[in-house]
């Protein structure tokens, strides 16, 4: 694990100096919730955001605390304006503001959702929010984009007609996150991209695998390994805290 960055925060932001405020969306389990561990276990405080389920919220809160690090809980859709406001506003008035914005929360295979939900939340949810973050980072900081190699390389190379609203939704995301990335540089901002193959164990390649029966074996043999989540937890972490990132970081086999 790289190092923990110097973040030292002024006293009138509320920061403990030297320690570092991560928010991670999607929080509350897979990916999100080993990454939160991750930060924590190098030293740094958590917020974990979540759409519902709070149980398993504060769940992954107490393993933080056990961790002996300062955990919050904070509820809210990505997709609705107002409740990622208060959310920003929360963590502001918690802890001083932010130094770390992990944007791993996406979505798009649910049931019953508008067509346009994958764009929404894939690509204009993470741009208000990270925009919104940025403002809290006065001493600079890091947003990290999780993504996959489906997204990541859409249009470049054959995607899964099942997961192609996602990849789409998801690579319009990175894009205009990518866009804005001299403007997070002008305040010292880093903003890294990690991506990863078929994450073992995830939801996502759950629910794949129901669609395309031996998805997931198929695609070990041919890449030869797959990264779990907790494999890719840690490269995330890292990304999170290494001094001076790469602007993107591959997890796994990209072909």
């Amino acid at each position: 694990m790289a190092r923990q960055p110097e973040f030292c925060g002024a006293t009138a932001t509320g920061h403990t100096v030297g320690v570092a405020i991560a928010l991670i969306t999607g929080g509350s389990r897979g990916i999100g919730a080993a990454t939160a561990l991750e930060l924590a276990r190098s030293g740094v405080d958590v917020v974990i955001n979540y759409r519902d389920k709070a149980a398993r919220a504060e769940k992954v809160a107490d393993q933080v605390r056990e961790l002996g690090r300062r955990a919050l809980t904070v509820r809210a859709d990505l997709t609705d304006a107002a409740a990622v406001a208060a959310m920003v506003e929360q963590i502001q008035d918690e802890f001083g503001g932010l130094d770390i914005l992990v944007l791993n929360a996406s979505g798009g295979l649910e049931r019953d959702v508008a067509a346009d939900y994958a764009l929404r939340l894939n690509r204009d949810a993470q741009v208000r929010l990270a925009d919104l973050a940025s403002q809290t980072m006065i001493n600079g900081g890091r947003i990290v984009f999780v993504t996959s190699h489906e997204a990541h390389f859409f249009g470049d190379q054959p995607t899964l007609p099942e997961y192609e609203p996602i990849a789409a939704s998801k690579n319009a995301g990175e894009r205009a996150l990518v866009a804005r990335r001299a403007d997070y540089a002008e305040h010292g901002i880093d903003l890294v991209v990690v991506s990863g193959d078929l994450i073992d164990g995830t939801i996502t390649a759950k629910l794949l695998d129901r669609v395309r029966p031996g998805l997931i074996t198929s695609r070990r043999a041919e890449a030869g390994y797959l990264p779990t989540i907790d494999d890719f937890a840690a490269r995330v972490a890292e990304a999170a805290l290494a001094p001076t990132p790469d602007k993107i970081i591959f997890v796994g086999a990209t072909r």
